[in-house]
């Protein structure tokens, strides 16, 4: 959505600019509108097609088969359907009188429970057990994987074998995982959560004190959690890896990302405060659920009922397992959902320094030394790429501030795979979080940067393999990813203050009336008596209409009658299907439509009139990090220093890429030559970071002064026999080759401190050195 071309106009009142705004809104609501009509027709049309290119003539014996064929098919898969339904509310609960634990596919024990704490919150730190035939390698750093509370219960980052934990846990690393209980901890804040959370990683390092510091991986609203337990514990944090994490709010396209409209339309968060009030103090995680559930209708309320119906012969299983995560619903305090409504959804303060774990401390996002990697998703309509992104660009403006602050960051960006897909995809697992567990053995080596990381996929010898290429790009190119550079951001900011004069209103005149009529006593019943999970106890034994369901279930399955998919019958039924999910999908693209056009009619022109708007911060960033020179001279350092230079200098004469099977070959050839995997894994990054801002500043001077680190003839024959080394079994551009020949020039030992150079030696003998002549007078 357009908004103002300048800062400016967004300070004072200009009617040209007004008038050409409301115009340009108007112009993508006719559009979107035309589309979503489109869209329709094409959906429809296609059906018919499908419809009619299986529709053949029968004769009437055919005509009776099929349709008795069909209709008892019909029949039987019905009465599967509602058994399932019934199973799945029988699974609910029996998981609600169980405690809701932790769907996680493998065995794990409690080795640190946050509710005992000082601070107490209702986390707790798992190890994952291994499973048989798999053993933690000792020489590996530990995972830390941390689950969203999103609405839903922890587990999603093991849910399956192939999945985040199996992944780590087959690349032989000790696994922990972070799990919360179903009810927050009385008085319990975000602040409780993040500390317990720092606690848990130095508990982790005091299990593996020998390894390297563990990965943090976050997913989704985990990845803000991880990354602020890294901003508390900034020394005790590995490499974090960001999975569907957002960390801009705000961020979006327009016709593409509806969710970030939703505090606007709702008037801010005062009614995270007003469903926690109803709550009796706890906001009800079944909320936020909804809301996910809401962005797709025709999966809700047709789609996944219609492929369970579809497959109800192999569907079941899978369907079952998946209900079970996602329909447990966890609670908050109020003061919890209060801070992440106001800090995150609706204020995105995090990325700008102005959200506080305590009265003046704010989570410094600066503080960061450890790599990054962010994963995400073109396909993901809850978490979209830019809001998982752009949060760089605000902490670090340019590329060279990034660079002075020693940060490598990757960007890992998925083609169609959806929100859910990201953790659960059993084909991302083995492809993409493969790849991941992979280059974070290598990711501390790389010169500070951002980095763009694809994932090809190889087949040899009828095998498929991947690989993992690195380009490195700038912080600039992020601004690729939002339509009109972000200035569509500026309404927000809007949200933002009228969120806080409606959250203050809310408080001071409805809280306490909601307070008083809602008791405690109450909240249960009304959390029962929730949509969601009235859906599920209502189908279930709990039924007496349902008693028979079991008993004629068994003897269907036993009985099956197998309708005839490629007849005429069938088809039709995919056809009306269609119709119906298309119907869906239009009421969708005109209600998000209609929700996006009227957000930024109030919004925007609040924005353009209005005094107070934020477009420098959004357009310029939370400001610029400072920089500071790298430790040590250029002239200073040992043969680990001079090893390193000289293989950035070569680097950056070559192609903008790196492969994982290049770092893992190159390790393989000179890596305990080097000396970098001798030293402690933060005394390697500083090695590395120090080297790589001498190259990037002054690469002449950092050529020059090489022969420097390495005064000996030792050092310099074996720093040119890994060059060497590498020359041999390298693809190099000539550009390096020429780099490498002036390497041995530079190397060689007629270079040696106290020698002479060759030239000046053959001089001596034409002209006659100065002992010479005077021997001879």
């Amino acid at each position: 959505m357009a908004v103002p071309e300048t800062a400016e106009a967004g300070r004072r009142f200009e009617p040209f600019a007004l008038l050409s705004f409301q115009t340009r809104i108007a112009e993508v609501y006719q559009s979107r509108l035309a589309a979503a009509f489109d869209g329709y027709i094409a959906a429809t049309e296609a059906a018919n097609r499908a419809w009619i290119d299986a529709t053949k003539p029968l004769t009437p014996a055919q005509a009776w088969g099929e349709a008795t064929g069909y209709w008892t098919d019909f029949a039987q898969r019905s009465l599967l359907l509602w058994d399932t339904l019934r199973r799945r509310g029988n699974d609910w609960l029996a998981h609600e009188a169980a405690g809701k634990p932790p769907l996680i596919a493998f065995d794990y024990e409690i080795v640190a429970d946050a509710r005992r704490y000082a601070r107490p919150a209702n986390y707790a730190l798992v190890r994952i057990v291994a499973p048989s035939g798999v053993a933690a390698d000792p020489d590996k750093r530990p995972y830390v994987i941390i689950d969203p509370r999103a609405g839903h219960e922890p587990g999603i980052g093991g849910f399956k074998t192939d999945s985040e934990v199996g992944v780590a846990l087959r690349a032989g690393h000790p696994v922990y995982m972070v799990i919360f209980f179903p009810e927050p901890v009385p008085g319990q804040t975000l602040a409780d959560v993040t500390l317990a959370e720092a606690e848990f990683l130095r508990v982790v390092r005091a299990r593996h004190p020998t390894r390297g510091k563990p990965v943090i991986v976050g997913n989704c609203q985990g990845g803000w959690a991880a990354i602020m337990m890294g901003a508390l514990e900034p020394d005790g944090a590995g490499p974090i890896v960001m999975n569907g994490a957002p960390m801009s709010y705000w961020a979006g396209n327009d016709a593409e990302n509806p969710m970030r409209y939703a505090g606007g339309m709702l008037g801010g968060s005062w009614t995270a405060l007003l469903a926690s009030d109803l709550g009796g103090g706890r906001f009800d995680g079944a909320h936020l659920v909804e809301n996910f559930e809401a962005l797709n209708p025709a999966n809700t309320y047709f789609g996944k009922a219609y492929n369970l119906f579809a497959k109800i012969d192999t569907e079941a299983p899978r369907y079952l397992d998946f209900e079970r995560w996602w329909g447990g619903y966890f609670l908050m305090n109020r003061e919890e959902i209060g801070w992440i409504v106001d800090n995150l959804f609706v204020g995105n303060r995090l990325a700008s320094g102005r959200a506080e774990w305590a009265p003046g401390k704010a989570f410094d996002l600066r503080a960061l030394r450890s790599p990054i990697i962010l994963f995400a998703s073109l396909g993901d309509n809850i978490t979209p790429p830019q809001q998982a992104f752009n949060w760089v660009a605000d902490l670090y403006p340019t590329t060279e501030d990034l660079k002075a602050n020693g940060q490598v960051i990757v960007g890992l960006m998925h083609e169609s795979v959806g929100h859910l897909g990201i953790f659960v995809s059993a084909g991302v697992a083995r492809r993409e979080h493969t790849q991941i567990v992979d280059l974070l053995d290598y990711i501390e080596h790389l010169p500070p940067g951002l980095y763009g990381m694809k994932v090809e996929e190889q087949h040899v010898d009828g095998a498929v393999r991947y690989d993992a290429v690195l380009h490195e790009v700038r912080v600039e190119d992020l601004q690729k990813l939002q339509k009109y550079a972000r200035k569509d951001e500026i309404p927000f900011a809007a949200v933002e203050r009228i969120s806080r004069v409606n959250a203050a209103a809310y408080e001071r005149f409805a809280h306490p009336v909601v307070e008083a009529l809602v008791r405690p006593e109450v909240a249960p019943l009304l959390r029962a008596l929730h949509p969601l999970r009235a859906r599920r106890w209502a189908l279930s034994d709990l039924n007496p209409f349902l008693a028979p369901l079991g008993g004629w279930a068994d003897l269907v399955r036993s009985h099956r009658v197998m309708r005839d998919e490629t007849g005429p019958l069938a088809a039709a039924e995919r056809r009306a299907a269609a119709g119906i999910m298309a119907g869906w999908d239009l009421y969708r693209d005109l209600r998000d439509a209609a929700a996006e056009n009227l957000f930024f009619t109030v919004y925007g022109t609040m924005s353009l009139t209005s005094p107070a708007a934020s477009a420098d911060r959004i357009a310029t960033g939370a400001g610029r990090p400072d920089v500071g020179e790298p430790a040590g001279r250029i002239d200073e350092g040992g043969f680990t220093d001079a090893a390193v230079r000289a293989g950035l200098l070569v680097a950056r004469l070559g192609r903008n890429q790196r492969r994982l099977s290049t770092f893992k070959r190159i390790r393989a050839l000179v890596g305990r030559d080097v000396g970098l995997l001798a030293m402690p894994t933060e005394a390697a990054a500083q090695v590395v970071r120090r080297q790589a801002a001498f190259v990037e500043r002054e690469p002449e001077q950092a050529l020059a002064t090489l022969p420097n680190l390495v005064p000996s003839a030792e050092e310099r024959g074996r720093l040119l026999d890994i060059l060497g080394r590498l020359a041999s079994h390298s693809d190099l551009e000539p550009e390096q080759r020429a780099l490498m020949q002036r390497l041995q020039e530079l190397l060689g030992p007629e270079r040696l401190p106290g020698s002479r150079p060759e030239s000046d030696v053959a001089a001596g003998r034409e002209h006659g050195s100065e002992p010479a002549r005077r021997k001879a007078g």
